[in-house]
């Protein structure tokens, strides 16, 4: 149970600047990829199936765009701005796949405040070792709203 109890919240965006940087870089092991298909119980051939993705134009399985949308989200949820913040638009492309046992070298950069709406606007590219790009795209996100100091003596027993 969370009250009386402190929390970590992200940055407030007075303390957020156009020009804040944020790299990372995520490997795609087969524990992650396993975990995400039994979650959304998502078969796709595509995804897993040696047999079948060899004779795409992808020639071997590759990682589901929208298991690589949650590393970016888990990333602004973690660190830009941080605990708290919400994802309210993205605009993702994804212009080259990314194969299982690949690693995605992530760079965000926040390219807008917007303090009347409490609103940033922040760049993401992902690069794979060959420093392809393999993700670009725009997240509009809500950082985290400060709460008011929570002292209610009724809740003692919870």
């Amino acid at each position: 149970m969370l009250l009386g109890k402190k929390r970590k919240l992200g940055r407030k965006i007075e303390e957020i600047t156009v020009g804040e940087k944020l790299s990372m870089t995520e490997k795609i092991e087969d524990k992650d990829l396993l975990l995400y298909l039994g979650l959304t119980d998502d078969a796709n051939p595509l995804y897993i199936q040696h047999d079948y993705a060899s004779q795409t134009p992808f020639e071997k399985p590759i990682v589901p765009s929208i298991m690589l949308t949650g590393l970016i989200t888990s990333a602004i949820s973690k660190y830009l701005p941080g605990p708290g913040s919400h994802i309210l638009g993205q605009d993702i492309e994804f212009p080259k796949p990314v194969y299982h046992y690949g690693s995605v070298e992530f760079l965000f950069e926040v390219i807008e405040v917007i303090r009347d709406e409490h609103t940033i606007v922040i760049s993401v590219v992902g690069t794979n070792e060959k420093k392809e790009t393999v993700i670009q795209g725009k997240l509009k996100v809500c950082p985290p709203h400060r709460l008011e100091d929570f002292h209610g003596k009724a809740l003692e027993n919870f």
